[in-house]
């Protein structure tokens, strides 16, 4: 079974709880794909100097945030980790001139467990990481991706989690009632017609390609996630699968790389 890959906006941690478009999507998207063999999870929430794959067994749940209700911190995702699977991709990166790594300790960061808790709330399928390096840019990430594509033949689901848009001082500063800033919505409509039309080189260029891409993405981090998942798809292009705006200025698009 060959997986696809995909990219998640994970937006607030309140969406594990809240309920809202995209947390109600997640909940139904898992069981409408096949059940992976495990989770390789690329998480704007771990960066590391370089490309780091977590290789625990029993991966802990992370609270990596603060001033939430305290829902949020009971909740604990036991997905057993991936340690064979982990040294597999490791070994993939760095076959492919990547100088790549293992952490045997690094658990589970709100990137991954909140969308995850969603989509296979049984915390059945194994689990690991991969680091983001946003110094080193789009181009990086998509050759890790590539890099990576072997695992989708063994049943592994790829899965970038950031956001598709990441203005948290625009977040914070607004109420959220009122329409969607056009720059948010003119990303947004920019980043889904590049993907379905497969041109990879204005998306590697996006800071001086894409309509207000510095506006969305003070800095890359969250959008990163998103090339891992397009590297390691097929063909270059990709689906939309999921729109909706948070708190109006964050897009919660989800995409689909076959």
């Amino acid at each position: 079974m060959t997986m696809p890959t995909l990219f998640v906006s994970h937006g607030s941690p309140m969406l594990a709880i809240q309920d809202g478009p995209a947390h109600r999507f997640l909940k139904g998207y898992g069981a409408t794909l096949s059940k992976p063999a495990a989770i390789l999870s690329v998480s704007a929430h771990w960066e590391a100097a370089q490309p780091t794959v977590s290789t625990a067994g029993r991966p802990a749940t992370i609270h990596d945030f603060s001033r939430f209700p305290q829902a949020l911190f009971d909740i604990d995702y036991p997905a057993p980790g991936a340690p064979d699977l982990a040294a597999k991709a490791a070994g993939l990166l760095r076959a492919a001139g990547h100088e790549a790594t293992t952490d045997a300790g690094h658990g589970l960061d709100h990137g991954s467990w909140v969308p995850l808790s969603l989509m296979y709330p049984a915390a059945d399928v194994p689990v690991f990481q991969l680091s983001v390096q946003t110094c080193y840019g789009p181009a990086h990430h998509l050759a890790l991706g590539q890099a990576l594509r072997p695992l989708r033949e063994e049943n592994v689901l790829i899965f970038g989690s950031g956001s598709l848009t990441h203005n948290l001082r625009a977040f914070f500063t607004q109420d959220g009632s009122g329409a969607t800033p056009g720059w948010v919505a003119d990303f947004a409509d920019w980043t889904e017609r590049a993907i379905a039309e497969g041109r990879t080189d204005d998306l590697l260029a996006y800071r001086e390609t894409a309509p207000y891409a510095v506006q969305n993405h003070p800095t890359d981090e969250h959008f990163l996630p998103l090339f891992a998942a397009l590297g390691a798809g097929s063909d270059g292009k990709g689906k939309r699968v999921h729109h909706s705006i948070d708190g109006g200025v964050l897009a919660m698009d989800m995409y689909r790389f076959d």
